[in-house]
């Protein structure tokens, strides 16, 4: 009994701290609304469509290694789509260099093509960004970005598709 009771008292402590050290600077969530119908496939639908990386970043929420995606330090011209659905998400005049080994840009291409849903897993509060016509896990947003919106969204390459514009 003494045990449980102090294993019990730990997880509170540590939830506590948790809480002090990660405060909740998250991003205001908001449902976006796209212009396109709602693509809903089943699990077995997507994996015949996605590579297993894809698959499970974007339908598991996974999360690739940093400074390993295709796009972290691509600088072609044109829009990031929806590497599940094609929606337009990122345009490349909005990507910078946020150092983080993860494209980054400081708007999507436009508001309702992309929602932000509350991410309060591993004792940390942050503000998922989820494609709005198909619920793809694109990665996360946060408030230190650039001017002049300061935003960061903070994207996984595998969960976009760049369509390059013609010269």
């Amino acid at each position: 009994m003494r045990n449980t009771i102090i294993a019990g008292l730990a997880i509170v402590a540590v939830i506590a701290i948790a809480i002090v050290v990660y405060p909740n600077d998250s991003v205001e969530t908001r449902v976006g609304h796209s212009k396109k119908e709602r693509i809903m496939k089943s699990d077995e639908e997507w994996e015949k469509v996605l590579t297993p990386e894809q698959f499970k970043i974007t339908r598991r929420k996974g999360t690739e290694r940093a400074f390993s995606g295709q796009y972290w330090n691509n600088h072609d011209d044109g829009v990031f789509t929806c590497a599940c659905c094609g929606q337009p998400l990122f345009d490349s005049a909005t990507k910078y260099e946020s150092g983080t080994g993860w494209p980054s840009f400081w708007q999507p291409v436009a508001e309702d093509n992309v929602s932000l849903v509350d991410d309060s897993g591993l004792f940390m509060r942050r503000t998922e960004v989820i494609c709005s016509a198909c619920d793809a896990h694109l990665g996360h947003v946060f408030n230190d970005g650039p001017r002049p919106t300061g935003m960061r969204y903070c994207i996984n390459s595998a969960s976009l598709k760049l369509e390059k514009r013609e010269k």
